[in-house]
């Protein structure tokens, strides 16, 4: 961006997701709410995996970072929507905007990668069990870990560097955060470049790892179906059904945000859609794997046996 437009460039305009006060004060509550959940239901699988010896796997540990980064993602728009719900002025500085932006991209592209690596590990529990530990090493996991992190703190840094050297026309965005689509709506000049860019990471990002999650559990479901017994089938798709389920959400959210025709998407249903997606996938995360999941569950009820033993 040239310096001329950085300097009346200074804060942004968020509209937001209503103009009435009335539904501002509701929609406050509620996500007010859901964010707690959020947040607290995190912490709770982090402190589970973190106490519970039994937890101690490949598996949880993959969930240990998924709710750590979805603990991140929400941070970095949530609390601001929620200010801005009772404000009248609903600004954003240009760096915090920026920030916002490299920070939930970031967030959001790492969890695809993980949940790519998750079926991985799926499909290595199920297809090669009696190698599982030795292939699911520490190391291994570590490695996995850090580089879908890497992976999506370097595609959102490319992403934010082409949208904010672009120069801008006005400061008003039709969205609740500093969200990449809306920014891009901003800019008074041809941005063909760019979107052919967010195809390219959308591919990179969001589809590389889906064709990943596919592949694994077409192979997970012809291991399944060759185990003779319904019980064996059973607790081989009870492994497996917490992970599908989020995986369902989260990749259909953003495939049908980021690679949907342009010509076929408007701005108010961009943002319920990244709604959905910021607010309501990291809420449901952790009562999925926990509700879902008798392990989690186990481990729940041994913490707060022990809380009560010691009372």
């Amino acid at each position: 961006m040239g310096r001329e437009n950085q300097t009346w460039t200074s804060e942004f305009i968020l509209l937001g997701l209503s103009s009435c006060w009335d539904t501002q004060v509701s929609l406050f509550v509620l996500f007010l709410i859901m964010y707690l959940v959020t947040v607290l239901g995190n912490f709770l699988i982090l402190l589970l995996i973190r106490l519970d010896s039994r937890l101690h796997t490949p598996m949880y540990f993959f969930l240990s970072v998924l709710s750590l980064v979805d603990i991140c993602y929400t941070n970095s728009t949530v609390p601001q929507m929620l200010v801005h719900f009772l404000s009248a002025w609903k600004s954003i500085p240009f760096h915090s905007c920026v920030l916002q932006l490299f920070i939930s991209l970031a967030m959001g592209s790492s969890e695809f990668f993980l949940l790519g690596a998750m079926a991985y590990d799926r499909y290595v529990a199920v297809c090669h069990p009696l190698h599982y530990t030795a292939i699911m090493h520490g190391e291994l996991c570590l490695g996995l870990a850090a580089g879908c992190l890497g992976a999506g703190f370097i595609n959102s840094m490319m992403q934010a560097i082409i949208i904010f050297r672009l120069p801008l026309c006005h400061n008003v965005i039709n969205h609740f955060a500093c969200e990449m689509l809306a920014v891009l709506r901003l800019t008074c000049v041809d941005i063909s470049f760019n979107k052919v860019m967010v195809a390219i990471s959308g591919s990179l990002v969001i589809m590389l790892p889906c064709f990943l999650v596919l592949f694994s559990y077409v192979r997970i479901v012809a291991a399944i179906l060759r185990i003779h017994s319904a019980q064996g089938r059973c607790r081989a798709f009870e492994t497996c059904a917490s992970h599908l389920t989020v995986v369902s959400m989260c990749f259909g959210t953003a495939i049908f945000t980021y690679l949907r025709p342009s010509a076929g998407s408007s701005a108010e249903q961009e943002k319920m859609v990244a709604l959905f997606y910021a607010v309501v996938t990291p809420m449901l995360n952790p009562l999925i794997y926990s509700l879902r999941n008798k392990e989690v569950m186990s481990a729940l009820r041994r913490l707060l046996g022990k809380c009560s033993e010691k009372r």
